[in-house]
């Protein structure tokens, strides 16, 4: 027979009779539970001492708000009548000097995407004035005088890709950016677009061509040259010569990619040693991408594309892909200077 119900009502009857009589019983003794993290956490806690406590910090002042950009300031250094929303300060450039037909609309209007712009904000960090971001509409052979005045003036040139297909003439955007006093940046766009004109000046129709076409025939490359300038081997083929120098960076999955998968800077020559063309393609982690353009152009090779081959990728590789006529050691050795600025993995040269 099962007791314990019994007892229970009976202690319980008990304690009641005592509650009732004024006196209850001690409780019963148990071992305390361990405090839990929450309970722990709000434990009350003995008051310190006015000499002992610790003052609570001073609340962070708010940041003074920015100084507003001179708009007429920047009208005047860029050329451009300015508009302003908020803190943006922005000037406009339709490109309506030359007629450009788009995938059968002929006379594209500047509306639909053909003009150029530059938007400056006040700077949010100390001695920075302003900071600058732009796209530039620029034809085939503006490309190149474009990119060198930008940089050449304090800009920075970010990407170069298209945005419409069958343009005539082609037509190449320019993105640019840059950080500094408002004089240095509103020089630097103006500048930009004065090489602009400057071209259209000289002729008013696109050029559809680099120069003179590459030399005809067979290519005649020697190998043994240009290895000693990459200090490695390349590849030769049919006269060619190739060029290949790897990476490494993580993809989104976590996977380690490296030249096999693509992530490299190479160099391919064609024609002759005193005659030759190359072209490539630069691997380049962000941090990099100014030195190689300032490197390449200062050598005189043309930029032709700057973008990105992944996505999420750590560290983020841009790539930027170049053509060039010259000597080919000459050549050669403005690529070498510019892979140098660059963290390949320098062990072998091949494809």
């Amino acid at each position: 027979m099962n007791r314990r119900p019994l007892f229970v009502a009976g202690l319980a009857l008990t304690s009641s009779i005592l509650v009732a009589c004024g006196s209850a019983p001690p409780p019963p003794a148990a071992t305390p539970p361990a405090p839990s993290v929450q309970s722990a956490a709000i434990s009350p806690q003995p008051a310190a001492s006015a000499s002992n406590a610790t003052p609570a910090p001073s609340a962070t002042p708010p940041a003074a708000p920015a100084k507003p950009l001179d708009a007429d300031r920047i009208g005047t250094l860029t050329g451009g009548k300015p508009e302003s929303q908020g803190n943006v300060v922005k000037v406009s450039f339709p490109r309506d000097d030359v007629k450009v037909d788009v995938a059968g609309i002929a006379k594209m209007s500047p509306f639909m995407g053909l003009t150029s712009w530059a938007a400056f904000q006040p700077g949010e960090k100390p001695q920075v004035e302003a900071m600058v971001m732009g796209d530039l509409v620029v034809f085939e052979d503006e490309v190149n005088p474009v990119m060198s005045a930008a940089l050449d003036n304090g800009l920075e040139v970010t990407a170069l890709h298209n945005h419409f297909f069958y343009d005539k003439p082609r037509v190449f955007f320019m993105h640019i950016g840059g950080e500094g006093s408002l004089d240095q940046l509103g020089k630097g766009v103006k500048a930009a677009l004065d090489a602009v004109h400057a071209v259209r000046a000289k002729a008013k129709a696109p050029a559809t061509s680099f120069g003179p076409p590459p030399p005809a025939g067979a290519s005649k490359i020697d190998p043994a040259k240009l290895d000693a300038i990459f200090g490695a081997k390349g590849t030769a083929k049919d006269g060619m010569y190739k060029a290949t120098m790897g990476r490494h960076t993580q993809a989104e999955c976590g996977c380690t990619v490296g030249k096999s998968m693509g992530v490299n800077t190479w160099a391919a020559f064609a024609g002759t040693d005193d005659n030759a063309v190359v072209d490539g393609d630069f691997a380049v982690s962000e941090d990099e991408l100014q030195s190689v353009l300032k490197a390449l152009r200062g050598g005189g090779i043309n930029v032709v594309a700057i973008h990105s081959h992944m996505t999420k990728e750590t560290p983020r590789i841009l790539f930027l892909h170049y053509w060039g006529r010259g000597k080919a050691v000459d050549l050669a050795g403005v690529v070498k200077h510019a892979v140098d600025l660059t963290a390949w993995d320098g062990k072998t040269v091949s494809t």
